[in-house]
């Protein structure tokens, strides 16, 4: 890798770790920014965002009200959630307070430490490899921003209905811990963000040789079993709630694979022309 302002000049390891060390500075700084303003604005994250799922009027909750209305059930039409959320700890909400302002600022600025990620690495590529992959932050970024929507409109709300309204018996009573109710939310949107990089992972992978379109498409079994693994893990254990997660995912696979052929084959036509 060569320093930007001296492209004559090789970086030595010491220049490498110094640096990462300011992307890592820059990035680290960003997230804090993002994080103190997510901590002022306590009311919209918590009580828009974070508690919005456990809201009989949320979104998702009226779309699928209204979708099984017309098929003429009555699922997820309800006037109040069976539970309570409650705070067991003297430090329990300012804790709660801190550490999702601090997730806010990483999901916020994620795009910014792709940026910086991008910085660190894109001396090293060639100008080629430079030109080819300059969509990279905006994709990878829009790809994390959809996983994570459909983390909050689709997983949180089906496991916070499912296991909010179960019980073993009528003489136990919902009433859930605040770090256990976040825990849940924040799992599902950063779970999500990271499960929808996928076909940038496999662009990657393939990139160096790792993955082939033969390779996916020989383990496209192996990859469905553990699709609905994971939507099982991650959902209630209904059929429907499995199949809306499973899908996108399915589709990010079959897209994976696809883009796994074109570098393939931009790599046969790079080899050709330089023979």
């Amino acid at each position: 890798m060569k320093k930007e302002n001296s492209p004559e000049k090789e970086m030595s390891f010491l220049d490498h770790l110094e640096e990462l060390r300011w992307h890592l500075i820059r990035s680290t700084l960003a997230v804090v920014i993002v994080a103190v303003l997510a901590f002022i604005f306590k009311s919209f994250i918590f009580d828009v965002l974070i508690f919005g799922p456990s809201k009989p009027h949320f979104a998702t909750y009226r779309l699928f009200c209204n979708v099984s209305r017309s098929l003429g059930m009555d699922s997820f039409c309800f006037q109040e959630m069976p539970f309570s959320i409650q705070s067991r700890t003297m430090s329990g909400q300012f804790s709660a307070h801190m550490w999702t302002s601090i997730y806010a600022g990483i999901i916020i600025a994620f795009p910014y430490i792709l940026y910086e990620f991008w910085k660190f690495i894109s001396p090293g590529l060639k100008e080629k490899e430079r030109k080819t992959s300059r969509g990279f932050i905006l994709i990878a970024s829009l790809l994390f921003f959809l996983g994570v929507l459909f983390g909050y409109y689709i997983i949180t709300p089906l496991s916070i209905n499912f296991l909010g309204s179960y019980q073993v018996s009528e003489e136990v009573i919902n009433q859930f811990d605040l770090d256990s109710y976040i825990s849940l939310v924040r799992t599902s949107v950063l779970a999500s963000g990271i499960i929808f990089e996928l076909p940038i992972i496999i662009y990657i992978l393939t990139k160096i040789g790792l993955l082939t379109p033969e390779i996916l498409k020989k383990y496209r079994k192996f990859a469905l079993i553990i699709v609905l693994t994971v939507s099982a893990i991650i959902t209630p254990p209904d059929v429907a709630s499995q199949i809306i997660v499973a899908i996108p995912i399915l589709i990010l696979y079959e897209v994976s694979i696809y883009i796994s052929k074109i570098v393939i084959r931009n790599q046969k036509k790079e080899q050709k022309n330089v023979a």
